[in-house]
């Protein structure tokens, strides 16, 4: 699992397609983690499997994307030279500064309006019945960052929520390079989803 505390920004090297899946090389700008094949990544919030990695030269890691992947998430978008928001996985010893992000994504979120005047506040429509699990303040995972919603609305289209990024945000992610129309991978709160299920579950005894 993760919590949602983006550690580096690193950037897409190359794309290569593969007989049973599409590479993914990374640099890694400064990371100076470094895990073992096998180990999981944070991947703009995608839990993503250590398949490669140059650590003598310019330190870089790959991960191979199986079609799955690709077709429930943004990750087959990425083009070279974008930046991803990257996180390894915690361990028992881990400060949970954000909240229980497990690297699941539900859906994508598309962006629907962004102010920069005064704080910088983005507005997202929430995929499919995700918006039953969104409350005002609660948590919630956009690109692999733990984030708390501002405000929650419900619209013709859907579940609406807002979140406020602040400076350090802006300045350790790649949320600030964010325009309207973008789809970004979210991952509703787990204990939120439990719950649900848990309820679903007594109502149907």
């Amino acid at each position: 699992m993760f919590t949602g505390l983006v550690q580096a920004l690193g950037a897409v090297r190359a794309i290569e397609a593969r007989p049973n899946a599409t590479r993914l090389v990374l640099s890694l700008e400064g990371w100076d983690h470094r895990p073992d094949l096998g180990a999981s990544i944070s991947v703009n919030g995608c839990c993503l499997t250590v398949a490669a990695a140059d650590i003598a030269t310019e330190p870089t890691l790959a991960f191979d994307m199986i079609p799955q992947t690709l077709a429930v998430t943004a990750l087959g978008r990425l083009r070279v030279g974008d930046r991803v928001n990257l996180e390894h996985a915690a361990t028992p010893n881990t400060f949970l500064g954000g909240h229980v992000v497990l690297g699941h994504v539900d859906g994508l979120a598309e962006v629907v309006g962004l102010s920069t005047a005064g704080e910088w506040r983005v507005r997202l429509l929430l995929p499919g019945d995700l918006g039953r699990y969104a409350v005002d303040k609660g948590s919630i995972t956009l690109d692999g960052v733990s984030l708390t919603i501002a405000r929650v609305e419900e619209s013709a289209r859907g579940t609406v929520i807002d979140v406020c990024l602040i400076p350090e945000t802006l300045a350790r992610t790649n949320l600030g390079a964010r325009t309207v129309g973008d789809l970004l991978h979210v991952e509703a709160d787990y204990l939120a989803k439990l719950v649900a299920r848990q309820l679903e579950w007594l109502k149907s005894r």
